[in-house]
């Protein structure tokens, strides 16, 4: 992998993190547009390092949302009851992915991630978008109560919302349009609902970096042999920096568009993006690998 691999990654990564476009679906298929999908001995590495710079994302939410995360701090410590009660429905929430996520990953890796799965989920969840397009912006009158800090959620809710993030487990799908409909449908507003996601993204997307790390490392026999897979540390470091720039102006843009509504304009991106490759593919001008 070459530094400009990284960057194009890191961008990749960053955009399309927290919109509803699908990260991972997008992260597949740069790498198959890249080449970096050809040779199979570094497939594995591949896509953990794919996983590995969401940690760009990550710290993205950390400087954006700072102000929750001192929050639930000061709640963990018995100083801010709003805080800890926001860190126990994050907690909830995470549960189904961290039970779900152990028991299908290797599964879900070897069946799912190539790009043909990607294309369908892809052009699928856009035409959800353009279908719900109406419902979400009528839910843009749901009062945003900033002094609730979602203490009208439930722990039961927030449950919820967590099995929909799991669907999101089949790459192409979008975790942040799962976590984002199951906030709206558990009775959020879409600009609460954004949040929630952004900060349930921090546990999630956390504990698949660790895992796909100790897991790549593992395979590989080690951190050093995992790194000098990828091109070394150099990449691996670019990605996430890229990624933390790059997450910060998504995150921006999209609660901008929340405040208005509907987010039919992703819906055209999903179905665009399938259609445009799905031609390339099936004219022969470009190759797939399964």
């Amino acid at each position: 992998m070459t530094i400009f691999d990284a960057i194009i990654l890191g961008l990749v990564e960053g955009i399309t993190e927290y919109l509803p476009v699908s990260s991972t679906g997008h992260l597949i298929l740069a790498t198959w547009l890249l080449g970096l999908r050809e040779n199979e001995a570094r497939l594995a590495s591949i896509d953990a390092f794919n996983i590995i710079i969401q940690g760009g994302a990550i710290l993205a939410v950390l400087l954006l949302y700072r102000a929750r995360v001192v929050q639930m701090l000061r709640g963990m410590i018995g100083k801010n009851s709003a805080g800890l009660h926001l860190f126990g429905k994050l907690c909830v929430a995470f549960l189904p992915a961290a039970i779900l996520g152990k028991l299908f990953d290797d599964a879900i890796e070897e069946k799912l991630f190539h790009p043909m799965p990607v294309l369908i989920m892809l052009g699928g969840g856009g035409v959800l978008l353009l279908l719900l397009g109406k419902w979400m912006r009528s839910l843009v009158a749901r009062e945003e109560n900033e002094s609730a800090d979602f203490m009208q959620l439930s722990y039961l809710a927030a449950f919820g919302i967590g099995v929909f993030q799991c669907v999101a487990m089949v790459p192409g799908t979008s975790r942040s349009l799962m976590a984002i409909l199951g906030g709206l449908v558990f009775g959020l507003s879409p600009r609460r609902s954004a949040e929630f996601s952004f900060l349930l993204g921090l546990p999630t997307l956390g504990a698949a970096c660790l895992y796909k790390l100790w897991k790549a490392s593992d395979a590989a026999g080690g951190f050093a042999p995992f790194a000098d897979s990828i091109g070394g540390i150099a990449p691996m470091l670019i990605g996430i920096a890229v990624a933390t720039l790059s997450a910060i102006l998504a995150v921006r843009w999209l609660v901008s568009l929340l405040s208005k509504g509907g987010l039919e304009i992703f819906g055209v991106w999903r179905i665009a993006v399938a259609l445009v490759l799905g031609v390339l593919l099936f004219s022969g001008h470009a190759q797939l690998t399964l």
